[in-house]
């Protein structure tokens, strides 16, 4: 079952390739197809013994052959959890602590992740760079610049009671303008290679397409938690407004991907079981974008005269209200189809951090709701939705945490 995740060749218009949807199955399919090709005991390498670290890789140092960056969705999907628990509107004795030290092991993830990335692009630099002019995994890039601003607004929130405030919001700034520097390069590089190299049906349309959409859609939502450490005046107002500015960009590019998505599953069905945990993706840019406009709604009285303050306020309420029940409806399509492919089998890769990510969204959607209108249903959609997000979260790190280290399949380079 496993196959190759990407040729070493460019994927341009006027070459012979693989079509984008082989690319979709084999990219969704590429870290799980281990756990099936391996299963009979001809395909695992010999051993004078039991191997508890990495038993399918022959030796250790291959886990750096096969970097993608895939990987930093591991990061984004811990980072919420522990982010989405400093929003939620009610107080649990313990749940600070919780997310402490859960921001504290994602710092530790991450951290380990880009010395990985840097090693396999220092070692394995052909395989590394075709990931990005591969039509399927340089929607993946994106991931990188979220995972960026997930810890630094983790920092902010969390760190802080570590590392103290004046250090917390310099890493903070440092991160999110990393980030928001990555996310902008690859919101154009992306889209601009897929455009100009690439030829596509539309059953080759997959939620990843989003992912470097949303990427801005994550700086306008960390960057509103700086405006009460920029000086007041027009610093803070310009990042106010440059906040807005992304929060457009993100979501009138995801308005254009929405619809394509929408008529592919009517017109041409569901796809690929590896496929399946990829349209939970579709969340992202919907709670995200409830999320920016309702932070930056909260930081605007600090920021803009009070009567446009409370215009953008409102705003966040209008715009989120309708768009959370939108993201509703799509959780409660995404979670039937989920549910009817996992009892017909579908295998695990890292395509399942699709999970937790654009459901911690929702939660923060939720949450900038309550806290403006302090209505009960929002609250309890936070609580809700934080909940799912909790399991969630703990079902894909534990089969990841075994598929990674105890087995290495995640690890693995795809094989013919």
């Amino acid at each position: 079952m496993a196959t190759p995740l990407l040729e070493p060749q460019h994927h341009a218009r006027t070459q012979t390739q693989e079509h984008p949807s082989n690319s979709v199955r084999s990219a969704s399919a590429s870290n799980s197809s281990a756990t099936d090709a391996s299963a009979t005991p001809e395909s695992a390498p010999e051993t004078h013994g039991q191997k508890w670290w990495f038993s399918k890789l022959e030796q250790p140092s291959q886990a750096f052959a096969y970097i993608t960056p895939n990987w930093f969705a591991s990061i984004m999907g811990t980072g919420i959890v522990a982010n989405a628990a400093v929003s939620l509107p009610i107080h649990v004795p313990g749940l600070h602590t919780a997310a402490l030290v859960i921001w504290t092991v994602t710092c530790v993830l991450f951290l380990g992740l880009v010395g990985a990335t840097i090693t396999h692009w220092i070692g394995h630099r052909s395989t590394a760079s075709s990931h990005l002019f591969h039509p399927v995994m340089a929607h993946f890039y994106g991931t990188m610049p979220m995972a960026f601003l997930t810890v630094g607004a983790g920092t902010l929130q969390l760190g802080r009671d570590l590392l103290g405030e004046s250090l917390a919001v310099k890493i903070h700034a440092v991160l999110w303008v990393l980030g928001t520097l990555l996310g902008i390069f690859f919101t154009v590089a992306v889209p601009a290679l897929q455009f100009m190299r690439h030829s596509f049906r539309l059953e080759d349309a997959f939620p990843g397409w989003l992912l470097t959409l949303v990427s801005l859609m994550v700086s306008s939502s960390t960057g509103a938690m700086l405006l009460p450490y920029v000086p007041a005046g027009e610093w803070r107002i310009t990042l106010m407004y440059s906040c807005y500015a992304m929060f457009g960009i993100s979501l009138l590019a995801s308005f254009c991907v929405l619809p394509v998505l929408w008529a592919k599953l009517a017109l041409r069905g569901v796809g690929p079981a590896a496929q399946v945990p990829t349209l939970w993706l579709v969340l992202g840019p919907l709670g995200q974008s409830v999320t920016a406009v309702n932070l930056l709604g909260t930081h605007a009285h600090i920021t803009v005269d009070e009567p446009t303050a409370r215009v953008l306020e409102m705003f966040g309420i209008l715009y989120g209200v309708p768009v959370i029940g939108f993201a509703m409806l799509w959780l409660g399509i995404a979670a039937v189809i989920t549910i009817r492919t996992i009892k017909h089998g579908m295998p695990f890769s890292l395509t399942w951090w699709g999970f937790t990510f654009p459901v911690g969204t929702v939660t923060t959607g939720f949450s900038g709701l309550a806290l403006h209108t302090d209505l009960t249903i929002f609250k309890v959609g936070a609580v809700a939705i934080y909940l799912l997000l909790v399991c969630l979260w703990a079902i894909v790190a534990v089969r990841s945490f075994r598929a990674s280290f105890i087995t290495g399949e995640l690890l693995a380079v795809p094989t013919k």
